[in-house]
Parts: structure tokens; C-alpha cells; sequence
């Protein structure tokens, strides 16, 4: 065999092996490529099953929110789209929903366009019409009987307005909000004194500006000497909610938010879900600064009882029409 033969040799024994090479790096980046298209569609998989698990999870809450929304419903009149009423109701059994009195009842209302509030109290000895239709029952002590979808219907009825949502709250839940608020500043109009052995209810506030915690807060609203009885103590609602209010919209406020939030989520019974927060959020973005429209549901003290308060129906038509100018306004354009 001669010298270039043997070089030629070589030469296509070398390029046999380069295309081997060749052929087996080629196998093995395709081996690679599969491995690494597997995983992605592997991974995609789980993700989309994960995603599918995810969907399935929000969809069963959210149907279950509409199922409690259904059965928590109550009848909404169209007219009032332009206004977000809130039920709040002063329950005196801490952390029990279900039973006791509600020693205070209002109605806050935002307008959802002008963020403008206007807060109606409706007086806990308030009487309305018993279920056998012949007697009378004070509105605040049929709570534990008929309970916050009871109470609901009975103000709307009475009010002759929809209610969009509803809160409840104890003493210890407000206690704790107005010192998560870091307390507020209420005008006491008088010195209260007022002992109550058997409640262990303890009443000393100085007249004057007073820098209230929660305790004091609630002593101040439930004190129920003075002249004017359950109107007084109306008033005072009205001095409270007005000086929270203003705390509330303060900048400092924001510090105290997840303090706040933690009280509402826990101590609080709302049919506000996570759900409604989007429009909550919209209309709380536009609250008013001017502070809000109080007033008390027209009426008067029963003769001999000032803790019976009789409501004057043709006086509470004509405030709502002055209150709730839209929803007049929607009902003649529905008319049309």
C-alpha cells in the first residue's frame, strides 16, 4: 500500500468519524430539545391545570357570594341607583349577633356622584306596628327576635328607601376602632355623671373638648340622663359621627388602615364582600370633606314615655323626597 493511499485512507476514516460525531451530537441535541419541549409541556400542563384548579376555586366563591347575596337580598328600588344606603345597627351583646337589643339604629347614605353623606337616626324606642297588626313594638328591642334581615325590612319599610348593605357592631368592636383611630375629639355639652351598679356602668366626662378613647367614646353615647332623653342622646350620636367622621378623613388615617380593617374583617357583621369592594372603593374616593347631614327621623315623644318615640309617616315621606332628590327624579323619568 503506498504513502497516499494510506494518507487517503485516514482522511475518510477521520471524516467518517467527524460525521459520526456530527450524527451522534445532532441526536443528542434533539434528545435535548425533546426533553426540554416535554418540560415546557409539562409545566405549561400543570400550569393550566393549576390555573383551571384556580378558576374552579374563584368561581365556587364567587357562586357561593351570589347564593348569599340571593338570600340575603332585599327588594331594591331602581330609583335609588344614584345613592349607597348602609344599615348600621349598635347591637349590646358583645360578639353575640344574634341576640339583644339595637341600641342605635341609622341610616348613612352616600351619594354616589357628589360623595355627600347624610346620616338618619332612627331612636331605639321608635314603635312600630306588632305582627298582629293591632299592637305596637319598639323597633330597637325586636332585634333579637327578628334579627338583621328583620331589621332591615323594617327600616326600609319605614323609611320607604332601599338598603344596599348592612353593619353591625358591639360595644368592644367600637371600643377597639376608636382606639385604632388613635381616639377622636367629641364637645361634651355637659357634665355627665351617671352610676349603674348592676350594668357596671361608670359615667364621669367633663364638659368640653375631650379627647375620647374607645371606652370613653361609648360611655359618651350611651349616657342617657339630661332633659332631653332619647332626643339628647340623639344629638350626641349626631356630635360623635360627625367628629369621626372628620377623623376618618384625615391623612393620619391612613397609618391606622390595616389596624381598621382587621376590626372590621373580625369583630364586625356586614354583608359587604370582597366582592362590592370595587364600587365601595369608587364612592370612598370621592367623600365629601363638608361634614355630613344629620337628621332625626321626624316625630315625637309618646305623652307619659319619652323612651316611646312615635314616627309621623307624612312628615318622613316629605324628608325622604328632600333627601333622596334623584331617586324622585328617576321615578318621573321611569314614568315617562
Amino acid at each position: 500500500m503506498t504513502k497516499k493511499h494510506s494518507e487517503t485512507r485516514n482522511n475518510i476514516r477521520a471524516k467518517r468519524r467527524k460525521r459520526l460525531l456530527r450524527a451522534i451530537f445532532g441526536l443528542i441535541r434533539l434528545a435535548l430539545l425533546l426533553c426540554v419541549l416535554v418540560a415546557v409541556g409539562w409545566a405549561s400542563w400543570l400550569e393550566l391545570c393549576r390555573g383551571a384548579a384556580v378558576y374552579r376555586e374563584y368561581h365556587a366563591k364567587y357562586e357561593n357570594y351570589r347564593e348569599r347575596r340571593d338570600a340575603a337580598r332585599v327588594p331594591l328600588d331602581e330609583k335609588f341607583e344614584s345613592y349607597m344606603n348602609i344599615l348600621v345597627l349598635g347591637v349590646d351583646r358583645g360578639g353575640d349577633f344574634s341576640g339583644g337589643h339595637a341600641d342605635t339604629m341609622l341610616l348613612v347614605s352616600l351619594d354616589n356622584a357628589t360623595g355627600k353623606v347624610r346620616i338618619i337616626s332612627i331612636p331605639r324606642g321608635t314603635v312600630v306596628t306588632a305582627a298582629d297588626g293591632k299592637t305596637w313594638e319598639r323597633l330597637g328591642e325586636k332585634y333579637s327576635e327578628i334579627g338583621v334581615s328583620g331589621m332591615t325590612d323594617a327600616v326600609r319599610n319605614l323609611l320607604g328607601v332601599s338598603i344596599h348593605y348592612y353593619v353591625v357592631m358591639d360595644t368592644k368592636a367600637l371600643d377597639d376602632f376608636i382606639d385604632a383611630l388613635g381616639g377622636i375629639d367629641v364637645y361634651v355639652e355637659m357634665r355627665m355623671d351617671y352610676e349603674d351598679p348592676e350594668l357596671g356602668l361608670s359615667i364621669h366626662i367633663p364638659q368640653g373638648v375631650q379627647h375620647m378613647d374607645g371606652d370613653t367614646a361609648q360611655k359618651y353615647l350611651r349616657y342617657r340622663s339630661g332633659e332631653l332623653g332619647d332626643v339628647g342622646r340623639v344629638q350626641r350620636q349626631h356630635r360623635f359621627l360627625k367628629a369621626l367622621y372628620t377623623r376618618l378623613l384625615n391623612v393620619n388615617t391612613l397609618g391606622h388602615l390595616p389596624a381598621l380593617m382587621k376590626i372590621l374583617q373580625e369583630q364586625v357583621d356586614t354583608n359587604v364582600e370582597v366582592w362590592d369592594s370595587a364600587h365601595l372603593a369608587e364612592v370612598l374616593q370621592i367623600l365629601s370633606k363638608e361634614d355630613p347631614e344629620t337628621i332625626m327621623l321626624p316625630g315625637s315623644p309618646y305623652a307619659g314615655d319619652e323612651s316611646i318615640w312615635m314616627p309621623d309617616r307624612e312628615h318622613i315621606t316629605a324628608k325622604m323626597k328632600t333627601l333622596f332628590p334623584k331617586a324622585e327624579e328617576n321615578a318621573e323619568t321611569e314614568n315617562k
